[in-house]
């Protein structure tokens, strides 16, 4: 007799058996009753939530869409949204914010997921932590749900994440085109996508070659701004003023430059003190998990007073490239400096 997934031999354990939910990428969605995307990628989540609602609005354009902040709930409002109308309509509910959602979200929810309505696909943003398990569980123990995971991706995941946008709409990047957008964009997977396609709208070829990503992206490709506060945050001087000086010779303005050190030395901030998992502090701070990782990764060796200190100095360079001062490119020096040498 067949079994069923994840349920063979001793093994396969009693947590495994409860599991019986579809894994499904989110690159490729389909429409089930009940579905669940999970984790902190939010470009790849609004890409699956609004990939289902196209197909179910291709389906049947009578589609009813409704949206929910489950942070603030109000009991029987899922149970009404998702009843069957006078005309029989078919409906797509989304519900946000489940991770931070309320009781009565949770009893409510459980109550329709329970009992499928027939033309009714409920959807579930949960981005990480641990509010809410009993709800999560209960949904991954159903045969008629999928849970689309949107993890967030390391940099060296994301050369394959390029090809796979090029590959979606038939086209090819080469491996030098492509390494150049992740240097470029890796730390934010929707400008990444944005400048992909971007590129693909702009070349009717079906190749992109590194030369049309420097025509369009030469400045940003050669340096950026969180490559810098990268490399002066971790105190390599050298690097940090070679790379502000060839951003400045390619034509990066410094106040990008600046927004990048405030990003990230505000993220240090507010971790530093704080305790859990990465993904229980990215709810809290209001950042993906792989950022919460990179700053407290960057924090070692940084003393309170220096963090401080720092984030003034960013504050008063921010001051002066916005019109404080006649040289920006030497307050931004002096900022990438002073970060790197602790001079602080």
């Amino acid at each position: 007799m067949a079994t069923k997934r994840g349920t063979g031999g001793k093994s396969g354990g009693k947590s495994a058996a409860k599991r019986r939910i579809q894994d499904v990428h989110w690159r490729r969605p389909h429409p089930a009753p009940v579905v669940l995307v999970s984790g902190g990628e939010d470009f790849m989540a609004r890409e699956a939530i609004t990939a289902l609602r196209t197909i179910l609005r291709t389906e049947d354009p009578s589609l009813e869409v409704s949206e929910l902040d489950a942070r603030e709930y109000a009991p029987g409002e899922l149970t009404t949204l998702a009843s069957p109308s006078l005309f029989m309509e078919p409906r797509y509910i989304v519900a946000e914010q489940v991770q931070d959602c309320t009781d009565a979200f949770i009893e409510d929810a459980l109550d329709v997921i329970a009992a499928p309505i027939d033309g009714t696909t409920i959807v579930l943003r949960h981005s990480g932590g641990v509010r809410g398990k009993r709800l999560l569980d209960a949904v991954r123990g159903l045969e008629h749900a999928i849970e689309i995971a949107c993890t967030p991706l390391k940099q060296h995941e994301q050369t394959g994440f390029v090809n796979d946008e090029f590959r979606a709409r038939d086209r090819r990047v080469l491996p030098e085109a492509a390494q150049a957008l992740v240097n470029a964009f890796h730390t934010d997977l929707a400008e990444l996508a944005a400048a992909c396609r971007q590129l693909m709208s702009v070349s009717d070829e079906r190749e992109i070659v590194p030369e049309l990503v420097e025509r369009y992206y030469g400045g940003r490709v050669e340096t950026s701004g969180f490559k810098i506060a990268d490399e002066a945050i971790a105190g390599r001087i050298g690097n940090a003023i070679a790379l502000v000086r060839a951003g400045f010779d390619t034509g990066v303005n410094p106040v990008p430059i600046v927004a990048a050190f405030a990003m990230k030395l505000r993220t240090m901030a507010k971790v530093s003190d704080l305790a859990g998992s990465d993904g229980q502090i990215a709810g809290q701070v209001g950042a993906a998990p792989w950022q919460v990782q990179a700053a407290r990764r960057e924090l070692r060796g940084w003393t309170e007073h220096e963090l401080s200190a720092a984030i003034r100095l960013t504050a008063e360079t921010d001051w002066l490239v916005k019109g404080g001062s006649r040289d920006a490119e030497f307050a931004v020096e002096r900022l990438v400096r002073r970060v790197a040498a602790r001079e602080l």
